[in-house]
């Protein structure tokens, strides 16, 4: 299970570094000065037409409510900055990470919308 979900991982972040421009750069596009919490670090993040998709590390509880996703617009895409609100103090090194889930309704957002993510890339620790 753990290869398959590594090899999903794996696949994921190729595929969405090509509609990321700041993965390569690996620094925001959008200034984060302001913005509560800290930038998190994604394994990974994917869009379907009405639902983004990010992979994070996890110590074994992070959930949907420690993370804020944060929707700036940017030459008339959205671009997502995931801000971590709350520390995962827990001890379990989840080494996949967790998948979060947000509809483009949660984020504000038209199905469909062009959307890129703000945050760096960070491999999943082997």
């Amino acid at each position: 299970m753990r290869d398959s979900i590594m090899k999903r991982l794996a696949l994921i972040a190729a595929a969405s570094a090509g509609l990321a421009a700041c993965a390569s750069r690996g620094e925001p596009t959008v200034s984060t000065a302001g913005m509560p919490g800290a930038l998190e670090p994604i394994h990974a993040a994917a869009f379907t037409k009405d639902q983004a998709v990010f992979w994070v590390s996890s110590n074994g509880c992070t959930a949907k409510e420690d993370l804020i996703p944060i929707v700036s617009l940017q030459g008339g895409s959205a671009v997502i900055t995931l801000r971590r609100i709350d520390e995962d103090k827990c001890k379990q090194d989840l080494v996949q990470g967790v998948e979060l889930k947000w509809s483009f309704e949660e984020l504000g957002l038209t199905p469909g919308s062009p959307v890129s993510v703000n945050n760096p890339y960070q491999m999943p620790r082997s």
